[in-house]
């Protein structure tokens, strides 16, 4: 793990003064070795969807884990997407100047090794390797067990590009072992690694934030509320929760929890509920929600404590009747994850307030949770959600993976 380390530290030395056109090149060849290999990557891949059936994972779990041709088209499409990005090494972010005559700027910097340890997605794979080649970072992947044969198919034809477009090879590397140990030992390695990105489980960030001796981006679950308000568009208000809740159920970035505003219960629960029910949406709510479904003849559960705040990522959603707009942040305050939240209001002044009032990363109004995603915000593509905050929040692109330093301009100033 050490040499892997070291050989990435020099990777990214190399890289870090990389001109752009040449980072576009292996972009381009990146994406082209994913067209040209997809037969042996969807066969890689179904063999890991096969070990997971056996080992008899959940549907979502397998959702996640599963590619077809189009997704893996979406893959190089969004390769070719970050390659459109502008490019952030070198930007000047802010100039100004001093009384005693030194220019000062910020500019754009690589952060240099970046450990991408990931679960069920090989889009992952991809999508990191994409954006920190584009912002001269070199990138340990470390998958899991689940997915290694895919992870392994798609970083082949990675290599073949950016050794074709004369860039070092050692700049993306994959982890060749699952094995936990070696995974401890890389989370030691202060001085090689820059930072470590988890993306999975929220027991794979706590198991990597316990153990890590290098800073971590944190993002443990994605608790998302949709809060429907009393002066909503019910039509909208009902499209927005249905694409948010079962678009697809088993990601971060879906609806876990759905608000209702007690003016608007009566008109907005029963049909919504019953089109969450047609979709295979079990629900649990809270008591004015059993006592209302149960009269409308849907079924509904009692919600439990441990149902609010809980992330289900899957078929399952918990709903409160709230009294007023207060109630509806007070819950999310409490019970959020700082991921994602949305409000679907026609009241300007109820939607700004939501807006500034609450703490996520990303905060939708009038628009589904589903859009806190890097490729959707203009991002190309994206290489994690950030809640921790530090050194970034919310979906981390291309200007996430770099740091800034100052430089210091003067003509013979000493102090």
């Amino acid at each position: 793990m050490r040499a892997l380390a070291e050989r990435a530290k020099a990777a990214a030395r190399r890289l870090s003064h990389a001109d752009t056109a040449q980072k576009n090149d292996a972009l381009e060849r990146m994406a082209q070795a994913i067209h040209e290999d997809r037969e042996a990557i969807l066969s890689a891949n179904a063999e890991d969807v096969r070990a997971a059936e056996t080992e008899r994972k959940g549907e979502a779990f397998i959702d996640r884990l599963r590619l077809d041709a189009v997704r893996l088209s979406g893959i190089a499409r969004a390769i070719d997407q970050v390659r459109a990005l502008p490019d952030p090494v070198g930007e000047v972010t802010e100039r100004w100047k001093r009384p005693n005559g030194l220019r000062i700027e910020k500019t754009r910097l690589p952060l240099g090794v970046v450990l991408m340890i990931y679960e069920s997605r090989p889009n992952v794979t991809s999508d990191a390797a994409a954006l920190c080649l584009k912002s001269g970072n070199a990138v340990l992947l470390r998958g899991g067990h689940e997915a290694h044969r895919t992870n392994a198919a798609i970083a082949r034809a990675i290599a073949r590009a950016i050794a074709a477009a004369s860039l070092p090879e050692d700049a993306v590397q994959l982890v060749p072992t699952t094995d936990r140990a070696a995974l401890l030992e890389l989370l030691t390695l202060d001085g090689l690694i820059d930072l470590c990105i988890p993306r999975g489980g929220e027991g794979l960030i706590r198991f990597v934030a316990e153990h890590a001796r290098i800073p971590v981006v944190k993002h443990y679950k994605g608790v998302c509320h949709v809060y429907v308000h009393a002066d909503a568009d019910l039509k909208m208000a009902e499209a927005i929760l249905l694409n948010a809740k079962t678009q697809r159920p088993g990601v971060c970035n879906a609806a876990e929890c759905l608000l209702v505003d007690r003016v608007v219960a009566d008109a907005f629960l029963p049909g919504a509920a019953r089109a969450l029910v047609e979709r295979g949406v079990e629900l649990r709510g809270c008591p004015i929600t059993v006592t209302l479904l149960h009269r409308a003849g849907i079924p509904v559960r009692p919600a439990a404590e441990d149902d609010w705040g809980r992330e289900f990522l899957d078929l399952i959603l918990a709903v409160r009747v709230v009294r007023d707009l207060d109630q509806a942040l007070d819950h999310i305050a409490r019970y959020g994850s700082e991921h994602t939240e949305a409000i679907v209001t026609r009241d300007s002044a109820s939607a700004e307030r939501f807006t500034r009032e609450v703490t996520a990363s990303a905060v939708m109004v009038n628009a589904s949770t589903r859009f806190n995603d890097g490729g959707e915000l203009g991002l190309g593509a994206e290489i994690g959600i950030s809640t921790s905050r530090l050194h970034a929040f919310g979906p981390m692109g291309l200007r996430e993976l770099t740091a800034q330093k100052y430089v210091v301009r003067g003509h013979g100033q000493v102090r």
